[in-house]
């Protein structure tokens, strides 16, 4: 721990060598790339379409009925889920919640945006009528006498909540090998993980088990799963969505975001849950804008859509520790923003190495205070034990996993009155040093680039017992989440093992709509690439 706070590089295995202590920014041309990434094996590519519109315009057409989009998605559901392992709870009233609407659309009644669509939420965003365990042993069965807000949303608009999704134990880890319950797999590879925390909704969404759904990023839990299973991540600015229902892990940092298989998709979804509530006090009163009107069909496009678009390529995160299939696949991308009519030019982020420790040592702080809740008495199960002191110790030890243990303990001895100054406080100045930088940055270009993770997803575990080389991976996103802002993962490549490749889109506070409409210009001419696991195309 000491080292990591008073060398930030002992983490990143020496990603880039730069002068922390000089925060100006450095811009040069970017070069045009000549690096592609070969595709794995030949296949029919196809553009990404929103299944959500697909299925709006076919239900209220009365082309297709709700029941049966319905029926299709849990006829997917039964065959791929012995194998993914997405969910840890799945919905017993689906049908009739899809009978429901269809009997809505025979009487003329409105029946919402997300009417018909099948969202499955993460284990840590409260459900009334489902159980929300957060992943932990500690919290299972237990059944939340309300819903989140972004749930109650999501129902107001018509959606069905098709099931509740597998995560790393309170949203801590980056692989989702540290569920109390199961190993969910990777849709492209069941022998490689499908990233974390939020991976059991990523890989539900790459499976097509579901058309869209939520998770949450603390770190980057919506964003690295996003790159790793080939779908669409978008984690909005803080204060976007409110957090009301979500199982606290660090609340300045959590944010609930979106899953989908097209940016319009996650677009619409954002859409639907997003805005100001009362019982939130983080949650912003800023006027939500209309992001549905960025999704325009790709026959209005004019020859370079993206024209005067600046783009700014954070260099440190194209250096040294970075997977040159990464990094290659990257530059694919950032050619095709410039084929699209970008202004593309390279920006340093000095500070950008400093956000991860500094994030462990602030999120594993807030971590230590927000569990102190489960005590084996006001939630969760319980020790029993004629004494209170060993209730509490016992109730704890035996309900938390591992990593969440070893987050108090560092949490703990962060916040300790004689290490206080030392971690904490430090770490919240080298947080305000990340905003500036982002800012600054930001004011000089529309968005950034950066891959979405070092490396594409790797086995099952293979780093489970080397914490510090999964604290590493979050390298890439953790830095978003100290700044409060939007970011949006999008598929672009294919590394070995024809496993998928996201680059992140990095935006300015509540700057969404720009990072959508970006991203869904991107998706739709981007030729020769299709994200549908081998293992699924057969069942679509």
């Amino acid at each position: 721990m000491l080292s990591s706070v008073q060398n930030p590089r002992f983490l990143l295995h020496h990603c880039r060598r730069s002068n922390p202590l000089h925060h100006h920014h450095h811009h040069h041309r970017y070069p045009k790339s000549t690096h592609t990434t070969a595709l794995p094996h030949p296949i029919s590519a196809s553009l990404p379409t929103s299944q959500i519109q697909t299925i709006q315009k076919s239900i209220l057409s009365r082309e297709k009925t709700t029941r049966q989009f319905a029926e299709e998605f849990l006829t997917r559901l039964r065959l791929t889920e012995p194998h993914v392992k997405s969910f840890l709870h799945i919905s017993e009233t689906v049908l009739n919640e899809a009978d429901e609407i269809d009997r809505k659309i025979d009487r003329n009644e409105d029946v919402g945006p997300l009417a018909g669509v099948l969202v499955a939420v993460k284990d840590n965003i409260c459900t009334a009528d489902m159980p929300s365990t957060a992943g932990s042993k500690l919290l299972e069965n237990y059944r939340p006498p309300f819903d989140a807000t972004a749930v109650k949303k999501l129902k107001e608009s018509g959606a069905i909540i098709v099931g509740k999704t597998n995560l790393d134990e309170f949203g801590m880890g980056s692989t989702t090998e540290g569920s109390a319950y199961q190993v969910t797999a990777n849709p492209w590879n069941l022998e490689s993980v499908p990233g974390g925390s939020s991976g059991g909704s990523a890989a539900a969404v790459a499976a097509r088990q579901c058309v869209v759904s939520l998770g949450s990023d603390t770190g980057g839990s919506v964003r690295q799963p996003a790159s790793f299973c080939g779908v669409v991540g978008l984690k909005p600015t803080y204060g976007r969505v409110s957090r009301y229902g979500l199982v606290a892990y660090a609340s300045s940092l959590d944010v609930i975001g979106c899953f989908g298989s097209s940016v319009a998709d996650a677009g619409i979804l954002l859409q639907s849950i997003c805005g100001h509530d009362k019982l939130d006090a983080t949650s912003s009163t800023r006027e939500v804008n209309d992001y549905t009107s960025q999704f325009v069909s790709k026959d209005y496009f004019e020859s370079q859509p993206l024209k005067g678009l600046r783009v700014g390529v954070i260099s440190e995160t194209l250096g040294d520790g970075v997977d040159q299939e990464v990094v290659s696949s990257v530059r694919g991308a950032i050619s095709h923003l410039e084929e699209l009519g970008c202004t593309v030019t390279e920006v340093s982020l000095p500070s950008f190495s400093l956000g991860l420790p500094a994030y462990y040592v602030l999120a594993s702080s807030e971590s230590s205070s927000n569990l102190s809740r489960y005590d084996g008495v006001r939630y969760g199960n319980q020790t029993v034990s004629d004494e209170l002191s060993s209730l509490y110790g016992d109730s704890r030890a035996n309900g938390f996993g591992p990593e969440v243990k070893r987050r108090i303990l560092m949490g703990t001895y962060a916040l300790s009155a004689g290490y206080y100054d030392a971690y904490y406080k430090r770490a919240q100045q080298v947080r305000t040093v990340v905003q500036k930088s982002f800012k600054e940055a930001l004011g000089l270009h529309d968005i950034l680039i950066s891959p979405a993770a070092p490396s594409a997803a790797y086995k099952i575990g293979e780093k489970k017992n080397d914490p510090l080389a999964m604290y590493a991976g979050d390298i890439m996103t953790v830095n978003v989440n100290l700044a409060g802002l939007p970011a949006l993962v999008l598929p672009c490549g294919f590394a070995k093992d024809s496993l998928p490749v996201g680059f992140q889109m990095i935006g300015a506070t509540f700057d969404e709509e720009k990072l959508l409409r970006v991203g869904h210009i991107f998706e739709q001419t981007l030729q020769g690439y299709n994200f549908i696991p081998p293992l699924i195309a057969d069942k679509i």
